[in-house]
């Protein structure tokens, strides 16, 4: 089960936090195999002063379109999934609200399946 909190600034077309959220999520479906249904997202939207970053840190021509996608997953998959998972992102966010490439930051976060309890108190993953 993902976790998924995406940032960027205030100030976007009110269908970009949800196109977002609907990119990431397919790009999990694909190269991650999360389940239909598993969809747990946070959408965090700031003013350009809480909003912080490098324009230009790595080489990249980053813009204040800038989103930061963290994603909260189970450590079980390796290399190969994740620079799918990378590349999918990618490439659906471009299409859909149009973000450049260079404007789409993605960090994993992996934790053990005891780590989770989707409800109850009760570790699901373990009990």
């Amino acid at each position: 089960m993902p976790l998924i909190r995406i940032s960027m600034r205030r100030g976007r077309p009110a269908s970009h936090p949800a196109a977002i959220v609907d990119g990431v999520y397919r790009a999990l479906r694909t190269t991650f195999e999360v389940p239909e249904n598993d969809l747990f997202a946070v959408v965090h939207q700031h003013e350009a002063e809480e909003f912080i970053f490098d324009n230009n840190f790595f080489g990249f021509n980053r813009s204040d379109a800038l989103v930061i996608i963290q994603l909260t997953v189970a450590n079980t998959r390796g290399v190969t999934q994740k620079k799918a998972l990378y590349a999918a992102i990618a490439e659906n966010l471009q299409k859909e609200p149009g973000l450049k490439p260079d404007d789409i930051f993605i960090n994993l976060v992996e934790v053990k399946r005891e780590d989770w309890s989707f409800g109850g108190g009760i570790a699901q993953y373990v009990a």
